[in-house]
């Protein structure tokens, strides 16, 4: 089971890695939008659609990475107090009841989402139309890599349960 964790744990981070630098990109595009501002009077006709949704797909597809590194908000001012065993057995619990069907609807609900935009070939209002169904696609991979980071979570506190019963 450890080695099903640590492989996710590796997925995660090598899609965060590579994911990452889009921020680089997103800024150039903003600073050539300021540029054209500036030089010509006259922003581009593209540059905030694309920017937006590149925004949108990094944030989502930093999701996994964020939760791998515990990066997310936590309330553990309880939590804290409890032994490391029940520490793990309130994570099992709160992973499964809440996080697993969260994730599950947003699957379900994101591909929906995502059929209807591919379907329709909808795409942005600017006077560039830019596809959108591939950034709605980015909600599905996002929610399964949460879901496959869930899963390394779990076994970690499964794993911390045994060790707390074998001590």
């Amino acid at each position: 089971m450890n080695a099903i964790a640590r492989t996710i744990d590796a997925l995660n981070e090598g899609f965060g890695r590579l994911i990452a630098p889009l921020l680089a990109v997103i800024t150039l595009i903003v600073i050539y939008d300021i540029a054209m501002r500036f030089l010509i009077g006259r922003p581009s006709d593209w540059a905030f659609d694309v920017t937006k949704m590149l925004f949108g797909a990094h944030f989502m597809l930093m999701a996994a990475y964020g939760l791998r590194h515990h990066a997310h908000v936590e309330v553990d001012v309880l939590k804290r107090l409890l032994s490391r065993r029940k520490q793990a057995g309130l994570e099992i619990l709160g992973y499964l009841l809440f996080f697993v069907p969260f994730i599950g609807m947003l699957l379900s609900l994101g591909w929906d989402f995502f059929l209807r935009s591919f379907s329709r070939g909808e795409t942005t209002y600017g006077m560039v139309s830019i596809p959108v169904y591939p950034v709605k696609a980015v909600i599905v991979v996002t929610a399964v890599l949460l879901l496959l980071q869930a899963i390394a979570v779990v076994i970690r506190a499964i794993q911390e349960v045994r060790r707390e019963e074998t001590a």
